[in-house]
């Protein structure tokens, strides 16, 4: 069994995109800048946008976070996005989410210029991805994809299994495999006889939200296990994955870790993004 070190992993790719960055400097005088919007003060969001933040500083990205009131309108943030979109000195826009349930986080992400959507959320992205035309790879599947190909694992020809449906992680996964010419199942808290579909899966991944929701016995022998799930253990409270570790580890071909796996590859995978949005602004 191979942990898969997605912090290890990670940092790698912010040395190389720091690297990259002091080239850009040198060439066109100025660096990539991010600037992040959160919304009030939800404690998982303040961390979220304070790791941003420092990732940016470690890779001389240039980094502004704007912190808005919980109450404000939902026209005045779609202002300020405007406002960012026409700023010429930022690249990249991220507002974070959740959003506060008064505003619209679809009307929000549609407002962000499709070429400073470093969260590849916009609608004008996620056709890009579907289509096979330009577009930004949202964070945390690209991660995933990277995370696959630096533990040696290539999906042609495997039997992928996505759990979770989501916009932001289990639909573009899915397609990130396809497109990597796996053969892939999608499936869902709600899918019957899940565990028989899981054991079929060359490589699992797991994205539906649900605190150890994989046990050992939905996992075959030698399965490339990735856990995107960040939760609190309903006994201990202690943080863990969608997958329980301890039972599926020893079974697993290679596993990624929580914490320590999917997110610091999101995190890098954003901070390549933004210099991404950079290049195709000043080229």
């Amino acid at each position: 069994m191979k942990i898969i070190d997605g912090k290890a992993i990670s940092a790698s790719l912010k040395e190389a995109v720091r690297e990259q960055v002091g080239a850009l400097k040198a060439k066109y005088g100025r660096v990539p800048h991010l600037t992040v919007i959160r919304v009030g003060e939800d404690p998982a969001s303040v961390v979220y946008v304070r790791n941003k933040a420092k990732a940016c500083e470690a890779c001389g990205i240039s980094n502004t976070t704007l912190v808005l009131p919980e109450d404000i309108s939902e026209a005045s943030l779609l202002d300020k996005v405007r406002e960012l979109n026409e700023d010429p000195a930022v690249d990249g826009i991220l507002v974070q989410l959740p959003l506060p349930k008064h505003i619209s986080e679809a009307r929000v992400i549609e407002t962000i210029a499709r070429e400073k959507d470093v969260d590849g959320f916009h609608p004008c992205n996620v056709a890009g991805l579907w289509q096979k035309t330009p577009h930004m790879s949202p964070c945390t599947p690209k991660g995933i994809m990277k995370l696959l190909e630096a533990a040696g694992v290539d999906p042609c020809g495997k039997r992928a299994v996505v759990i979770g449906r989501s916009n932001i992680v289990g639909l573009p996964v899915a397609k990130m495999l396809l497109d990597a010419n796996a053969t892939v199942t999608l499936c869902h808290t709600r899918t019957v006889n899940l565990a028989e579909v899981t054991r079929q899966a060359d490589i699992l991944v797991v994205a539906a939200g649900r605190a150890k929701m994989v046990r050992a016995d939905m996992v075959s022998p030698g399965c490339v296990v990735i856990d995107v799930g960040m939760d609190r253990d309903p006994v201990t409270g202690a943080l863990c994955g969608d997958v329980d570790f301890d039972a599926v580890a020893p079974i697993a071909g290679a596993i990624t870790p929580v914490p320590g796996g999917v997110g610091p590859m999101t995190i890098a995978c954003l901070m390549e993004n933004t210099v991404e949005c950079f290049l195709k602004r000043v080229q």
